[in-house]
């Protein structure tokens, strides 16, 4: 009895719409995105059942995420990926043009590639827990919180001096909101991930707003090794070898906010750190340049959060041997 034909599902998400495609060839269809499409959606590829070999979700700005958690949620295998890995993909496979369509049909395709590729499981997005939910929707109002401070700061710098009045009186609302904001993050830290945040205790660099950052933006730390966290966040130095050439290691693509935090996080650990410090100054005695020197840091640093993280043991001065361990 020869087994079910796997469907491979490629949904391309816009503000309004999803655009679904159950292979690289038939028509497309077009659904709300909302409730009263992404419910009807959920039943009917649940009701495939093991049918379901993968579903390519493209992320957009975060328009994605109720589609994404929905069908997550119904033990559907969801993955959501880079919009450049998509744009890339489809034009390798020679689509040019570009219509919701054609990227839903490519998203499709590109399900069926990486559902036999090894990366598959590494790919499928996990139900997320309800506190790492909180904790990025705390630091992403924080992130626009303080976005609109930096512009009305702008606008006061240029503006009519009859403007200035309603400027800093925005200005007094927002830094209102921005402290609130910072006290309800600090207690969801201490209620929630207290012990996480206690192996890391005079880590230096590693302080408040970095924590908050990795706890919301990197909830792999302590289950991945070395390699791929850093490959995660983007501070893994990359080959670009063709041939004879032998190119310059680069680091490329990941999360930019916890990039961000690693990055302040390693200006400080470089000052008052012993092992950082010495490793900083031996790069730059090597003839690296600062930044090269810099993100060579972040990346150790990066490395001995999560050595601490999947030993379980606290911050010692010994963790050049945890860092060995990861």
């Amino acid at each position: 009895m020869n087994a079910p034909e796997l469907v491979f599902v490629g949904i391309d998400v816009s503000k309004d719409t999803l655009e679904l495609a159950l292979d690289d060839h038939s028509p497309t269809r077009r659904m709300s995105n909302d409730v009263t499409g992404i419910a009807p959606l959920g039943e009917e590829l649940t009701a495939l059942g093991a049918r379901v070999g993968a579903i390519v979700i493209e992320a957009t700005g975060g328009y994605e995420r109720q589609v994404a958690v929905a069908l997550c949620i119904s033990g559907l295998p969801v993955m959501v990926i880079n919009p450049r890995q998509a744009r890339d993909f489809a034009k390798a496979m020679g689509h040019l043009s570009k219509t919701d369509a054609i990227d839903a049909r490519v998203l499709s395709h590109l399900a069926a590639t990486l559902h036999a590729s090894e990366r598959r499981e590494r790919l499928l997005m996990k139900v997320p827990e309800p506190q790492q939910e909180a904790l990025q929707a705390l630091m992403v109002r924080r992130l626009q919180l303080v976005g609109m401070r930096v512009a009305e700061s702008n606008r006061l710098a240029v503006s009519h001096r009859a403007q200035h009045k309603s400027i800093k009186a925005v200005l007094r609302v927002l830094d209102r909101q921005i402290e609130v904001i910072d006290r309800n993050i600090d207690s969801h830290l201490d209620e929630h991930f207290a012990g996480k945040l206690a192996l890391l205790q005079g880590l230096k660099g590693v302080g408040r707003g970095t924590q908050a950052s990795l706890m919301a933006g990197l909830p792999e730390l302590g289950r991945l090794s070395r390699a791929q966290i850093s490959k995660l966040v983007g501070v893994a130095p990359l080959n670009c070898d063709s041939g004879r050439h032998r190119g310059k290691r680069v680091t490329w693509g990941g999360r930019a906010p916890v990039r961000a935090a690693l990055y302040m996080a390693a200006l400080t650990a470089v000052r008052h750190d012993p092992t950082l410090m010495a490793f900083y100054q031996r790069l730059l005695a090597n003839g690296k340049p600062v930044k090269v020197a810099l993100v060579a840091c972040m990346h150790k640093l990066l490395t001995i959060i999560n050595a601490i993280l999947k030993s379980g043991q606290p911050w010692s001065a010994n963790h050049q041997t945890l860092q060995k361990t990861a």
